[in-house]
């Protein structure tokens, strides 16, 4: 629960706005009060969205339908107007946690525990069938939990415009792990209430269990699991319940057992003491919590690059003098204050972050820009007349290795007053520091370090860990939109390279696992010890290719095969991943990297108009024409540390609980919204893959990936 924000309205329709419960790329939802004083959640969805007729309608017609739904289990629709600028819909409030949080912050539940929830959402669903309408998002997120049942909520219609890219004409709308084989294959027609069964079948697995029938990563690759694999039930041990289970997640539809069946086989229960002993007291801490509810009070946006207020000059000497020898000198204890208070001003707490990075290392280039965005976000934020706290700042050099990393890591957890940590800034650094800091429960946000093998232990035993970028399996899937949907290949040619073994297998395997229905896919591998690539282009020619994709990391090696390519006279499209995607590859590679295609996890600032005003602050206050890679995202890491921080109070911040409310957020940054899937840990995938291609030798930001048309 956050404050509402200045540009926030006071009221929608007969609700007045208390808080702000979350937001993300659709809309955003509200605590509201209505004139009888009953509390609702307000979901109002975003003015560009509707202005998609198609869209509008189908909001008219499930708000409509969604109000037909009475069920004991389901959230009553209040009201709605499908005809507002930005249409709204009101469903009454459930104070408790999500199935998403109980399961991820408390473990698996029981399995007498699992059939009461299921019970009851088998019943939530004959009620939304009954009104002749499909769910189509059930998942534990979905699910929230009261001292008396589970509610379902959502039905469906903040999710209509929100859609997973599989192919160039279809969009699969759910959400992946928990969608149905018909859902996957973005068969609409086919998608009825036994797709509701599937999704419930795994979202019980995921209850007792504590993880997905089908996995988590990429999501082309947890699709093509659900389409074509066996689910895992391998952690449930009660054999009744693995048993319905499984008939939930048959592949056919008609194979699957209806509510009424599924209901029955989850037997009987009563109302009372349904959840294990200790949920209880937490769901009703939790509802206590929340009802807690103040007079409303507003805050500035986050971003301020627009509506900052200039220094003092005392105050530039001082920022200026103290940052510049920071970089120079890049030591582990470099640091400075970034904080001021104007004459006669009520004091305000200090909240201190750490920027953990490379800045004298072979990483330097990005790091000098993390601290310069950091620096500048944590300028704006003190300038601001109505902030709760002022922000103090320490920068930290790891020299771009894992010992000194290591170093850094201890040094900062050493300092009680660190509250957070922003970076580090690569794989090798944020592996090496991530225990240590873990141990300390000091949360950690890192916009850079991709590895999957971060991800694989966030939601367990790394809960500190905030990866704010996809992991590197990510990659292929704008690759994937690209060479099915943009500019279509049906014969694709996968160049392997072996000094890069494990990056190049999480390119290529879910590209060969998506493989075109009616096309072909050659592979070649180029071996670690030869640096000649003319045998992999010449392949690629046999083959008839008409896309290839450079599945390694090497920016040199990349401009090898590109210049080999080119002299081959090879015209098709050429991609490759975001390592690549480098200085060294341009100028290596020559006029051969003219059309090469990258997925990426950054953005060009200069493209968006939501960072026009950090652009303009960023070019100005530092001197230089443009943002570098990777800084707009460590503004935003930056933004939201310091927006969960609002709500932390006057006193001494708790890591662990601030970890909490990190893993909760759904954060409006300057280059996308940022939020984390509960059950796993990640951050939501697809707002933040991006595609790039380079034109007369220079990188080219073409946007997020679902939403190009054409290059």
């Amino acid at each position: 629960m956050r404050p509402l924000l200045t540009t926030d309205p006071e009221s929608i329709g007969p609700y007045r706005l208390l808080a702000r419960i979350g937001a993300g790329g659709m809309g955003v939802v509200y605590l509201a009060r209505s004139r009888s004083s009953a509390l609702a959640a307000v979901k109002v969805i975003r003015a560009e969205h509707a202005t998609d007729s198609s869209f509008r309608a189908r909001f008219r017609r499930e708000a409509r339908a969604a109000a037909q739904v009475d069920g004991r289990w389901t959230t009553p629709v209040l009201a709605a107007d499908p005809e507002a600028a930005e249409p709204w819909l009101a469903t009454a409030f459930v104070p408790g946690p999500s199935l998403a949080e109980i399961v991820a912050g408390h473990g698996p539940l029981p399995p007498d525990t699992v059939r009461a929830l299921g019970a009851r959402l088998a019943e939530a669903l004959a009620a939304v069938h009954a009104a002749r309408l499909v769910h189509r998002d059930i998942k534990p997120g979905n699910v929230l939990l009261s001292l008396d049942g589970p509610r379902l909520i959502d039905f469906g219609i903040a999710r209509a415009g929100g859609a997973t890219a599989l192919t160039e004409t279809d969009v699969v709308i759910g959400t992946p792990g928990y969608l149905s084989p018909e859902q996957a294959r973005a068969r609409g027609g086919e998608v009825g209430p036994p797709s509701d069964v599937f999704s419930l079948g795994c979202l019980l697995a995921y209850a007792v269990a504590g993880r997905a029938p089908y996995g988590t990563g990429m999501a082309a690759a947890v699709i093509f699991r659900t389409i074509h694999e066996a689910p895992d039930l391998t952690g449930v041990q009660d054999e009744p319940l693995r048993t319905l289970i499984a008939r939930c997640l048959a592949k056919s539809p008609a194979a699957r057992p209806t509510v009424p069946e599924l209901r029955a086989g989850l037997g009987h229960f009563g109302t009372d003491d349904w959840l294990p002993p200790g949920l209880p007291a937490l769901i009703a801490e939790r509802s206590a919590q929340v009802l807690e509810l103040p007079e409303p009070q507003r805050v500035a946006p986050p971003t301020l690059a627009d509506r900052a207020v200039p220094p003092s000059r005392r105050r530039f000497l001082l920022l200026g003098s103290a940052s510049a020898g920071v970089l120079a000198a890049g030591g582990a204890g470099a640091a400075w204050l970034a904080t001021w208070r104007s004459a006669g001003r009520t004091a305000v707490p200090t909240r201190t972050i750490a920027v953990h990075t490379d800045l004298t290392g072979p990483g330097k280039a990005l790091g000098t820009g993390i601290g310069q965005a950091v620096r500048l976000a944590v300028s704006h934020h003190n300038a601001h007349p109505g902030r709760r706290f002022d922000l103090a700042l320490q920068v930290h050099d790891d020299h771009g290795e894992a010992s000194r990393s290591q170093a850094v890591a201890r040094q900062v957890t050493a300092d009680a007053r660190v509250c957070a940590v922003i970076g580090p800034s690569s794989d090798t650094t944020a592996l090496a520091a991530r225990d240590i800091y873990t141990k300390a429960s000091l949360p950690i946000v890192t916009a850079w370090a991709g590895s999957i093998d971060l991800y694989d232990t966030v939601s367990s035993t790394h809960p500190g860990v905030f990866q704010i970028r996809p992991a590197d399996d990510g990659m292929p899937t704008p690759l994937f939109r690209y060479l099915t949907g943009i500019r279509p290949a049906s014969r694709w040619a996968l160049i392997e390279d072996g000094t890069a073994p494990d990056f190049g297998w999480l390119i290529a395997k879910p590209l060969m696992e998506n493989a075109p229905v009616h096309g072909t896919i050659a592979t070649h591998t180029v071996p670690a010890d030869s640096d000649d690539f003319a045998p992999a282009a010449a392949a690629v020619l046999a083959a008839r290719a008409q896309a290839v994709v450079y599945c390694g990391n090497s920016p040199q090696r990349a401009a090898a095969f590109a210049r080999a390519l080119r002299t081959g006279g090879f015209t098709g499209t050429a991609a490759a991943a975001q390592p690549v995607l480098d200085p060294a590859f341009l100028s290596a590679a020559g006029a051969a990297d003219e059309g090469w295609v990258f997925s990426s996890t950054w953005v060009d600032p200069a493209r968006l108009a939501s960072a026009a005003g950090f652009v303009r602050a960023f070019t100005r206050r530092y001197g230089v024409r443009s943002v570098p890679p990777g800084a707009a995202e460590a503004y935003d890491a930056l933004g939201m540390v310091a927006d969960v921080l609002t709500d932390s109070g006057a006193g001494p911040v708790d890591p662990g609980s601030l970890s909490h409310r990190l893993r909760s957020v759904s954060y409006q940054g300057i280059t996308r919204t940022f939020a984390f899937d509960a059950s796993t840990g990640a951050v939501d995938l697809n707002p933040g893959l991006f595609l790039w291609r380079v034109r007369q030798g220079r990188p080219d930001f073409l946007g997020q990936y679902q939403k190009v048309r054409s290059t």
